[in-house]
């Protein structure tokens, strides 16, 4: 049966008209899904459905999204990533981190904790991210013991100082979030030499976030990112203990803070 999916030009010139035509035809389209937006089912037979092709340096995969959560269009991800999502398409998924620049360090390295929630500023339940350290952070190149230059590091790279939440923090151009199949990925940072974007903070494995996370993601199209010293926040279980552990952070001046774009879904 005839699918009622959307096929962008980009997406059909990557799969090739063959393929395109067949999935129209409903010969290699799905009828029942679950949209990789908001991960709720869907419907091609009875909806309009986007078609979203994920792609990676030696794999691609192609997904289905409800038309109204997103269009149709190419999502390019790392290889890594790519096959993260995929473990998480098959229920492997589960919680992880990696170490700074996105690769995984040796055991007595520091590596960054990623905790998301939402965090009321101006009115507004926000999506944010809490970064800390496990460790110190050293500048790269500075002999062992040189002390934490995490937060130093970071408001180089245009991260603001944050003493109190009271207000939005600015964005920071040429990062990003990516949030790909309804799951956190990586937080992306500038290329060198103008450069494609690279992983500053990468999964180990996709990491769930809650579906009122990813609304209000999808809404604002953008992210707030906090950063603070090893040992400042800790992994609060819930998100009023997370705010109370970002203001104290803040008042001890252990608190930076950016906003982010939203890359992917």
């Amino acid at each position: 049966m005839p699918r009622m999916l959307d096929l962008s030009d980009e997406v059909r010139a990557e799969i090739g008209d063959e393929e395109a035509d067949r999935l129209l035809a409903g010969e290699n389209a799905p009828g029942a899904y679950d949209c990789t937006s908001c991960r709720t089912p869907g419907d091609s037979e009875r909806e309009r459905t986007s078609t979203v092709l994920f792609i990676g340096d030696e794999t691609a995969v192609l997904a289905f999204a409800h038309a109204a959560c997103l269009p149709s269009q190419i999502v390019e991800v790392a290889e890594e990533q790519l096959q993260g999502a995929v473990r998480a398409i098959t229920g492997s998924a589960d919680e992880g981190t990696q170490g700074p620049g996105g690769s995984r360090g040796a055991p007595e390295q520091a590596v960054l904790g990623v905790t998301s929630g939402l965090v009321l500023i101006e009115g507004e339940l926000r999506p944010a991210l809490v970064v800390e350290p496990t460790g110190p952070i050293a500048r790269p190149g500075a002999a062992p013991g040189g002390g934490d230059e995490f937060l130093q590091l970071l408001i180089e790279q245009n991260f603001h100082p944050v003493t109190s939440l009271d207000g939005v923090p600015p964005t920071v151009h040429g990062w990003s979030v990516l949030l790909a199949m309804g799951q956190l990925h990586a937080i992306l940072q500038p290329g060198t030499g103008g450069g494609p974007q690279v992983a500053w903070w990468q999964a180990h494995q996709p990491l769930q976030v809650t579906e009122g996370w990813r609304a209000a993601a999808n809404k604002l199209q953008s992210v707030l990112l906090f950063a603070a010293p090893a040992g400042s926040i800790g992994r609060p279980p819930r998100e009023d203990l997370l705010r109370d552990a970002l203001d104290r952070a803040a008042a001890r001046g252990q608190l930076v803070a950016c906003g982010m774009p939203l890359a992917g879904t």
